[in-house]
């Protein structure tokens, strides 16, 4: 049986600042899971607590069986989840094939990297003819797909996204996501943060809305009515 991702009650912030209070949420394995809600409202932050890039101070995290809260984001990557942060966090300065090598820091055996990267990039022909190519020198599109490659080097069993659109042209964007709706079909499961709602609703399994750093909504695309209505849940209302 595929792994389900859960958070249970995650409380956590940045400091002594609170930003996250007690979010629920759990994704599927092949299954894209949207969150949604305005800047600020703590979507980034929980999605660095779940990934172990922020400490969580109560609640629970886990991957199956496997508990994830608190350990080392090279361990969460060794039990199967990934967090591709905004923008793609890709390292400017670093080629390509580097920042693909990056991808597999948690690997020990340095040959299966090598192996994953070769069957990786003949799906990137745009990247595999850059290669050598400084990452900062690519476009926003291409910055993105390397962002996304590099992910998967470690065959992961879950992605955490934050705003994978963010700063694309409109073709991008519709490039990318169905990028990311292909791995579904390979079992991976998706959970992303996203501002393009009306691009993201449409391959969207479960969605959540967050608000002042509560849930607000779990349910399906076809339980929200309109734009209007989620503007009303950003709001606090029904």
């Amino acid at each position: 049986m595929s792994p389900t991702l859960t958070a249970e009650n995650i409380v956590t912030g940045y400091g002594k600042q609170e930003i996250v209070h007690g979010v629920s949420l759990s994704a599927e394995a092949g299954k894209i899971t949207c969150i949604f809600g305005p800047n600020g409202c703590g979507k980034s932050t929980l999605l660095k607590a779940i990934a172990g890039a922020l400490p969580v101070w109560s609640g629970r995290a886990s991957l199956g069986d496997a508990t994830l809260s608190n350990l080392a984001v090279h361990e969460v990557v060794r039990q199967g989840l990934v967090l591709m942060p905004q923008g793609g966090g890709v390292f400017p300065r670093l080629t390509v094939m580097e920042n693909l090598r990056m991808g597999g820091y948690a690997i020990a055996d340095r040959r299966l990297v090598e192996q994953r990267i070769e069957a990786l990039i003949e799906q990137y022909p745009s990247l595999a003819r850059r290669r050598r190519t400084a990452a900062g020198s690519l476009s926003g599109g291409e910055q993105a797909m390397l962002a996304l490659a590099r992910a998967l080097v470690s065959q992961p069993r879950f992605i955490l996204l934050d705003e994978p659109s963010a700063g694309l042209s409109p073709a991008m964007v519709i490039e990318t996501l169905e990028r990311i709706t292909t791995l579904t079909a390979h079992g991976i499961g998706i959970v992303m943060v996203e501002q393009n709602i009306r691009e993201a609703m449409p391959i969207a399994d479960k969605l959540y809305i967050l608000a002042a750093g509560e849930r607000r909504f779990e349910g399906r695309p076809r339980d929200v009515r309109d734009d209007r209505q989620i503007m009303d849940i950003y709001m606090g209302g029904a």
